[in-house]
């Protein structure tokens, strides 16, 4: 039986690697040499890789069409003090023996005795890579040996080392090494890639090297030049970095080229984005914005994504929709995307009616939008601790932290404001540079938010040295929503960090706009933004006075609940009020009205 996908394969390929079961290996040989004639052989004819997995003993398990973790393997637990008993011999017809990281991957999360890359260009063996697991302070590691010959292979008594290794984790207490370690890479600017660390350091993945390449043109295969591949792939293996982290997006072409040349997983800044998104992400709608933003990236990539999309995958880039297989086709992608839409716009529904009953009520609505990091959530709390209704003081805080997308879930709280009474303020996710345009697809609804206000808070951290930068990507965003022209006030936070240099320099970008200098966490110049918000914001009350007669308490009552009411006397022809009211409450009750 033949593994994989046959589909479109000749018979008599088929019928040549059939004949593969009835070979026998010498036990001790790595690979039986008329084995590695049939798989090259066949492997260049229909362009596809060709795996064999051979048992200790010899005898042929399993031939597969696909990559190494085609081939029918056990899954082995590490606390077994075992392998897995089998070995993969299977080609890259690619003519690169380098083993890839999805070789890479299967070897750990398999636990093989040993994986063998043969590289092959027009039916002919090339060279070879042997790849077998190896301890490194008691961890679980690959180690490969690569441009060996034909000679080479045919000298290894592959029991002997095989026997050794298990050996070895029979008599040491053996962990699996599952912490992601990555090396960085950009080509856009160094402000940029020090981003990319924080957004690597907000997933938990220790950062271990950066690479830093300008290019004018972009590699169509690589991305990034063929020598700095070459070069990153010997940093990976001497820094032992399992993940490399591009700064920008990559096709799925380039992810499985980058992969198989560097062997290590390859992810780019989208992937990490929307990784941090599903991480994250704490009510329903959160959590199917971020699945919804994964999945519509994926269906573009899903030829391309190598260890996200395999078996043997895991880390970053299988959160959120959960681990898919690469047979996930894009028919169930769609499938789930538009039950997710659904999902969506029933969420969306509630929103709008909670929105239409706050418009109802003429309650003015202020947002607090900028960078991620800006200090947008730790504003909002010090914002609501000084003018927080009183039945809202129990209401909790947004989370706030120092580190990048601390808040994915926009919340609104109502404040009340000294002269104008109510006014709602929401605190909203935070933008980025290049956030993948699927995010901001998926976030319309929460972003909504910034386009129904009628004051926007553009909190802008001041003292960071890319502070310029991150004012143009925020303009970027609120561009596409539609939301540039909106009434704003420029926040300029963190003063107490900030040189007189960056706020000068802000100041000048900003030119005409309204600009006030504050600490949210120092408590500076709060009061102060207070009055400025209650100076921007619309007010759509008047004073009126009132006489109401005794009779008619049910309509002192409703003044209480849908008005400000500022005075009230008892007198002998009924109950004198001063209130605030809107034109609805106005038109309710103008009959009883004594003065304007």
């Amino acid at each position: 039986m033949i593994f994989g996908n046959i589909e479109g394969i000749k018979k008599s390929i088929i019928d040549e690697l059939e004949s593969i079961y009835s070979i026998r290996n010498l036990k001790d040989e790595v690979c039986n040499e008329e084995i590695l004639y049939i798989i090259s052989r066949s492997s260049s004819l229909i362009e596809r890789e060709v795996s064999v997995g051979i048992n200790r003993k010899g005898n042929v398990t399993s031939v597969a069409i696909g990559d190494s973790t085609s081939v029918e393997v056990p899954l082995i637990d590490i606390e077994e003090k075992r392998l897995s008993g089998i070995r993969v011999i299977h080609t890259h017809p690619n003519g690169y023996c380098n083993l890839s990281a999805l070789d890479l991957t299967a070897l750990l999360k398999l636990k093989l005795d040993a994986i063998v890359s043969v590289a092959i260009v027009d039916g002919k063996i090339i060279d070879f890579s042997l790849g077998m697991l190896s301890l490194f302070n008691n961890k679980l590691e690959a180690e490969e040996k690569s441009n060996l010959s034909l000679e080479e292979i045919k000298t290894i008594h592959i029991l002997d080392k095989i026997r050794f290794i298990e050996n070895l984790i029979k008599t040491n207490d053996v962990i699996e090494d599952t912490e992601e370690k990555a090396i960085l890479v950009g080509s856009d600017t160094k402000e940029s890639l020090e981003e990319l660390e924080e957004l690597t350091e907000a997933c938990n993945i220790p950062v271990l090297k950066t690479v830093f390449q300008s290019r004018n043109k972009i590699d169509a295969a690589f991305f990034i030049g063929r020598g700095k591949v070459l070069e990153i792939a010997s940093m990976r293996q001497v820094e032992r970095a399992n993940v490399i982290i591009f700064d920008d997006e990559l096709s799925g072409s380039q992810v499985r080229n980058l992969e198989a040349a560097l062997g290590a997983k390859v992810i780019d800044r989208t992937t990490l984005i929307l990784e941090i998104f599903a991480t994250r992400a704490k009510t329903k709608e959160a959590k199917i914005q971020v699945e919804l933003a994964q999945l519509k990236y994926r269906m573009s990539r899903l030829q391309g994504l190598g260890t996200v999309l395999s078996r043997t995958g895991g880390g970053i880039g299988t959160r959120g929709p959960g681990e898919k297989k690469l047979e996930t086709d894009r028919r169930h992608i769609m499938e789930t995307v538009y039950n997710l839409k659904d999902e969506l716009k029933k969420i969306k529904k509630t929103r709008d009616i909670q929105r239409e009953k706050r418009n109802k009520e003429n309650i003015p609505k202020v947002s607090l939008v900028g960078y991620t990091n800006a200090g947008k959530s730790t504003l909002r709390n010090a914002l609501c601790d000084l003018a927080a209704k009183k039945e809202n003081v129990t209401k909790d805080k947004v989370f706030e932290a120092n580190m990048l997308f601390a808040t994915l879930d926009t919340t609104t709280r109502a404040i009340t404001l000294s002269k104008k009474g109510v006014v709602t303020l929401t605190d909203t996710v935070g933008f980025v540079r290049k956030l993948p345009h699927e995010l901001v697809e998926a976030f319309k609804s929460t972003l909504e938010e910034v386009i129904y206000s009628d004051l926007l808070c553009h909190v802008i951290d001041v003292a960071s040295d890319s502070a310029l930068d991150q004012y143009k990507a925020v303009n970027e965003v609120l561009n596409e929503l539609g939301a540039i022209d909106k009434e704003t006030i420029f926040v300029l936070n963190k003063i107490d960090k900030a040189s007189e240099e960056q706020i000068k320099a802000i100041k000048e970008e900003i030119g005409e706009g309204e600009i006030i200098e504050i600490s949210a966490r120092e408590k500076i110049n709060l009061e102060e933004l207070l009055n400025l918000i209650e100076e921007k914001v619309p007010y759509n009350y008047r004073k009126i006075e009132y006489l109401i007669p005794y009779d008619k308490s049910d309509v002192q009552s409703y003044l209480h609940r849908n008005a400000r009411v500022l005075e009230e006397e008892y007198k002998e022809n009924g109950t004198f009020m001063i209130a605030e009211v809107d034109d609805e409450v106005y038109n309710k009750t103008v009959e009883y009205m004594t003065k304007e």
